[in-house]
């Protein structure tokens, strides 16, 4: 039997920028290809290419770097099946696994040790039309919702989406705040921003890519 594979972008270890690990190092595995185009994708590299790499392949490499930690990115890794079984894998190998998901792929069959980062769509992105809305009742206090917001409609619609589907108690971890709001590198000011939340009393973190507060602007995202 064939070992299942996936095309990989690039694996990798570096400081977190994103979620409430941000700044704990971790190993990123960044899964070729996204049938989504987000307006502000820092990621577009990872369209296309790739190299074909086995699991236990991808496995081994990541083995190779120190931390214990390791986020399954893309791309959108939920396109691919494998990608499940590479979530599986690294597991069983003692690995704590975070997916980050655009959220517009099926969460359900992800082993429920996986911590899912889910990305909904703002409709500042063109693509708020694939979030899968479904996908809101796998969620658990594990798991956390993330909204890049590149205006104040954005903000008005994360804020909306939150009371609507009341996902402050689906995510509910009080210590973490798992509910993300992050703004689009350079597009809103941040004091705006941050003015909204204390508003609104959103029960959110404000969270800001500190990758690229770390290595510039140009820094590519989880």
């Amino acid at each position: 039997m064939t070992e299942p594979f996936l095309r990989i972008t690039e694996i990798f270890h570096s400081i977190q920028g994103e979620s409430t690990w941000a700044g704990v190092p971790c190993t990123f595995v960044r899964v070729t290809g996204c049938p989504l185009r987000c307006t502000w994708c820092d990621t577009e590299y990872a369209f296309q290419g790739g190299t074909r790499m086995t699991l236990s392949e991808i496995s081994a490499e990541v083995a190779t770097h120190s931390s214990r930690i390791v986020e399954i990115t893309g791309g959108e890794p939920l396109a691919h099946p494998a990608a499940f079984d590479l979530a599986d894998l690294l597991l069983t190998e003692g690995f704590t696994v975070l997916v980050e998901t655009s959220g517009a792929f099926d969460v359900s069959p992800l082993d429920q040790r996986v911590h899912k980062i889910m990305d909904l769509k703002c409709p500042g992105s063109g693509e708020s039309h694939r979030n899968l809305w479904k996908n809101l009742d796998h969620l658990t206090a594990r798991d956390e919702v993330k909204f890049v917001v590149k205006d104040r409609a954005d903000y008005e619609w994360a804020r909306d989406t939150i009371k609507s589907h009341a996902l402050d108690i689906r995510v509910e971890n009080a210590s973490l705040r798992a509910l993300l709001i992050s703004p689009v590198w350079g597009d809103i000011d941040l004091e705006d921003l941050a003015d909204w939340i204390l508003s609104d009393g959103l029960p959110v973190r404000f969270q800001v890519q500190v990758h690229k507060l770390i290595w510039g602007a140009e820094a590519t995202g989880v």
